[in-house]
């Protein structure tokens, strides 16, 4: 079986580059709009900046993310509702105010339950240690 390995790049342009060294961030105002008819979550990459990228993930009940792994070290919260995550033959209920780290290229899943109410909401950052320069750099 071929595993996805996600990058920044996966997930669709940033938002917003930021350069400036501070940037405040609405991550709930800015999470896709949830879209229920799909298998998947929506998802918005919000931010890249120095160090890291901030994506978020909109998931309606039932939705998930099946094996895949990131080429960066990652950490993923929960903003709203509560997921299974599983990575390295652990499951851990992620609630709002909960994270889990890994390194790369660990793989990993995330299931929002069936039974669950309303959208969930997470938040992916992605360690790159890229830094950026200039609005024009990569």
């Amino acid at each position: 079986m071929t595993l996805n390995t996600n990058t920044p790049e996966t997930f669709g342009p940033a938002v917003e580059d930021y350069h400036e060294g501070f940037h405040f961030l609405d991550l709930l105002a800015q999470a896709p709009e949830v879209e229920p008819d799909k298998k998947r979550p929506a998802v918005k990459r919000v931010l890249r900046a120095d160090g890291a990228n901030l994506i978020v993930f909109s998931f309606a009940p039932g939705q998930d993310l099946p094996d895949h792994r990131a080429a960066h070290p990652i950490t993923v919260s929960s903003l709203r509702g509560e997921f299974e995550f599983s990575c390295a033959g652990k499951t851990v209920t992620l609630s709002p105010g909960s994270a889990v780290q890994l390194r790369d290229h660990l793989v990993h899943r995330v299931d929002y339950p069936a039974t669950a109410e309303g959208t969930g909401v997470l938040l992916l950052t992605m360690i790159t240690g890229e830094r950026i320069t200039d609005a024009g750099s990569k």
